[in-house]
């Protein structure tokens, strides 16, 4: 099979997005962060820190590996253009493992957000516990 210059380049702006998307995710869980007190710690807020340490390193290998797979669609298209055709198609599809590999990250760092919203959860049904 054959892949022709404008194929690697339809990922474009869909890596675009992504990157977009995992920066945002980034600038939230800094922000929680630096909203944590250290002098208010609790064993729940422990729980949510080694959640939110535990999602930034993913995030930070989810946007790692999302840049190699841009950074390999454009290689894949120079040697497309320069008719390297084998070349091409291989190395863009080392772009699309990366960029699947990227995307499993971002499954496992939802995964870990959802844990971290049951922990804050269990908060709230202690404090009604505590009411009652």
């Amino acid at each position: 099979m054959t892949i022709s210059l404008t194929t690697p380049a339809m990922l474009f702006p869909a890596v675009s997005l992504l990157l977009l998307a995992y920066t945002n995710r980034f600038v939230t869980l800094a922000s929680l962060i630096r909203n944590f007190d250290p002098e208010h710690s609790t064993e729940g807020t422990q729980q949510q820190i080694a959640n939110l340490r535990k999602r930034i390193y993913l995030i930070r290998r989810m946007q790692e590996a999302g840049v190699i797979s841009f950074c390999l669609c454009v290689v894949s298209m120079m040697a497309l253009y320069w008719k390297y055709d084998t070349a091409g198609g291989y190395i863009f599809a080392a772009s699309l493992a990366c960029l699947l590999y990227s995307l499993f990250l971002s499954v496992r760092e939802i995964n870990i957000s959802c844990d971290a919203l049951d922990v804050h959860l269990q908060n709230f049904k202690k404090a009604d516990n505590k009411k009652k």
